[in-house]
């Protein structure tokens, strides 16, 4: 097993493991005396260490484009907040057209979870590894 020292295990996040977040938000910006627009985000955070050691073995993921492309489009935002990624948003107009966006919008977040998750079984397979 390999060892991390105490400040790598700190930004896990978790305290057995990594952990990290996916969130989709539902964004309301008002005007005035009025609703202006709604937006729906798809974003995470990755904890630091997890990010880091993804990063590291890049190469691995090649064939991940979902997992590259957090690793290019991530920005670190400190270490109570990981590096943040976001799969987009989009605005909510109509009725008819909040229930397709809203569709996207979970299987985004599906992606974005499933790709987090492939980067935590990473993880921990390499800090097993002698």
């Amino acid at each position: 097993m390999k060892n991390l020292s105490l400040q790598e295990q700190d930004m896990f996040w978790g305290e057995t493991g990594p952990y990290s977040e996916a969130k989709m938000i539902l964004n309301t910006r008002i005007l005035d005396d009025g609703i202006s627009r709604v937006t729906v985000e798809i974003d995470g955070n990755i904890n630091p260490t997890t990010f880091k050691i993804v990063k590291k073995n890049k190469k691995v993921f090649a064939k991940d484009p979902v997992i590259i492309d957090l690793l290019e489009s991530a920005r670190y935002e400190g270490t109570d907040w990981g590096y943040h990624v976001s799969l987009g948003y989009e605005e909510l107009r109509t009725d008819e057209d909040g229930e397709k966006v809203m569709d996207r919008a979970r299987n985004k977040l599906q992606i974005l979870k499933d790709a987090i998750i492939r980067m935590h079984e990473f993880v921990l397979d390499y800090l097993d590894e002698d």
